[in-house]
């Protein structure tokens, strides 16, 4: 085991936590806040990382960058007035994470290099169990799964990769080491992950296949640096900041509410996103064939669209190649296309994302009342989450990477959402003096149903999405992943759902 995920001294084999977090990024951290503002202080939060920051400690691949205004890409109650940025880059998200964590004293109850391989309920002693690699158990009267929505990597299933006797790269694992000046370099991917790397990597090599397989919504990147000066203000006045903030968000639940969950009613303005998308297309792009390559045949928002001013112009460069063909095979030394056409290389790299419904919900086994499998059960009675936090079957847990739980555009939207949701619940388990809950299944089918009628009105439904190759489906076809309301409804129901909905009992 290593010495990071060693038990401290102080802490008895037996000691029973007041929660098990796993997760120390965003999500985890703001459900270890929540807590303890309750009062619940005896906290360990478990990352299998080396440090906190979640996907913004294990990504750092050039150009990497937030994908909405800094503005909203925070706790609203934890601003940063210092974003140099309108799109902050990696590195200062990661120094925010270490600043919440610092300004909220969570670093204490972290533990790191801490891989959970399960967790189990135990009905005798009404606690949760997280089983760490190497066997070490650590145990809590809640277990709140903070594992990210984007933490399993997802390999691609081409034959022959493991065959390739160059320099294989996984974006989420970028080898800061490694030199691609003067290589010639395959990316397979056209995601929102390498709409960011391929401007920044393609000067340095000497020759830049990009394998596309589905190509992607890209509107203009209104980006810009924030002047000192403004960032001054923003310290010195923070309704300033809280402003811009709430434009921001504005605008961003308006996207997420025309474009998306409405499109039944407000098709026109989706299909203006996608007009102002073809615009910034052809107005950086010349060549015909290479503009319809690049664009994309299902509608606007049935895939998470990107922004970027640089990853069009890229495929004028003479060294950058867009290449449509399906990869049949990979060698030792080269990417074999349907055609026949061997593309030789030297480093590929693989920005092809992450693996959601296959290995990621859940992320670790979890075990409820009287042996139930959650992975089982989602797979077999559908993916839900009722309010995206709870599972019938599951007492005391809070599933924050959930069926239905990702509200609007920015994950902070989620997250302090999912906080309001389980300080209410807490706050009467307190009152009432008991010890366990569990969300009824009559309350659970009622939460699903409606969750599947406002699916009616969505551009899941109602647009062209068969051949978006999109996250947001689940290995059944349904879009599973967001929660089909604006986010005013999310903060409104996480405020006032029915205690009744949970089973509360001393």
């Amino acid at each position: 085991m290593a010495p990071s995920a060693r038990r401290p001294k102080h802490t008895p084999a037996d000691h029973v936590h007041d929660a098990v977090i796993v997760g120390a990024g965003f999500g985890g951290m703001g459900a270890a806040i929540a807590l303890q503002r309750l009062g619940r202080d005896d906290l360990a939060i478990l990352d299998r990382e080396d440090d906190l920051g979640g996907t913004w400690h294990v990504n750092h691949y050039p150009g990497l960058a937030v994908d909405i205004p800094s503005s909203t890409y925070s706790y609203s109650f934890a601003p940063n007035p210092y974003w140099s940025r309108m799109y902050a880059p990696g590195p200062e998200l990661k120094r925010y994470a270490l600043h919440v964590a610092e300004k909220f004293d969570l670093r204490r109850h972290m533990r790191f290099g801490a891989v959970v391989t399960g967790a189990a309920w135990d009905e005798a002693t009404r606690t949760w169990t997280a089983t760490l690699a190497g066997g070490e158990q650590v145990r809590g009267r809640l277990l709140l799964t903070a594992t990210g929505y984007l933490s399993q990597p997802k390999m691609p299933d081409i034959p022959g990769v493991e065959d390739f006797a160059g320099t294989v790269i996984h974006t989420s694992a970028w080898k800061d080491d490694h030199d691609l000046t003067g290589e010639r370099v395959a990316v397979i991917g056209t995601g929102a992950t390498a709409v960011q790397l391929i401007p920044e990597i393609a000067p340095a090599v000497a020759d830049l296949t990009v394998f596309q397989r589905t190509a992607i919504w890209v509107t203009p990147k209104s980006d810009a640096a924030i002047p000192r000066v403004v960032q001054g203000l923003y310290a010195r006045v923070p309704l300033t900041q809280r402003v811009v903030r709430a434009v921001g968000s504005t605008v961003l639940e308006a996207i997420m509410v025309t474009g998306v969950l409405k499109y039944r009613q407000l098709g026109r303005l989706n299909r203006i996103a996608e007009k102002w998308a073809t615009w910034h297309l052809h107005r950086q792009i010349a060549d015909p064939v290479l503009r319809r390559q690049l664009t994309p045949d299902y509608s606007f928002g049935c895939k998470r669209p990107t922004f970027s001013n640089d990853y069009f112009r890229t495929f004028n460069r003479s060294n950058v190649h867009l290449e449509t063909n399906p990869i049949e095979r990979i060698d030792a030394g080269a990417v074999i296309t349907a055609d026949g056409v061997r593309h030789e290389i030297d480093t590929l790299v693989l920005a092809t994302g992450f693996s959601l419904w296959e290995t990621n919900f859940p992320a670790l086994p979890i075990t409820g009342r009287d042996g139930l499998d959650l992975g089982t059960f989602w797979r077999e009675q559908r993916f839900q989450a009722y309010e995206g936090v709870s599972i019938p079957g599951f007492p005391n847990l809070f599933s924050l990477s959930s069926p239905y739980s990702y509200s609007g555009l920015s994950y902070f939207t989620t997250v302090e959402s999912q906080m309001k949701h389980l300080t209410r619940l807490l706050q009467e388990v307190d009152r009432r003096g008991a010890t366990t809950f569990e969300v009824s299944e009559e309350a659970n089918r009622r939460f699903l149903h409606a969750m599947k009628e406002r699916l009616h009105s969505s551009v899941f439904e109602h647009g062209s999405c068969g051949t978006a190759r999109s996250y947001y489906f689940n290995q059944h076809g349904e879009a599973t992943l967001l929660r089909p309301t604006s986010t005013l409804n999310a903060f409104r129901e996480a405020g006032r759902f029915p205690l009744e909905d949970y089973v509360i009992a001393a």
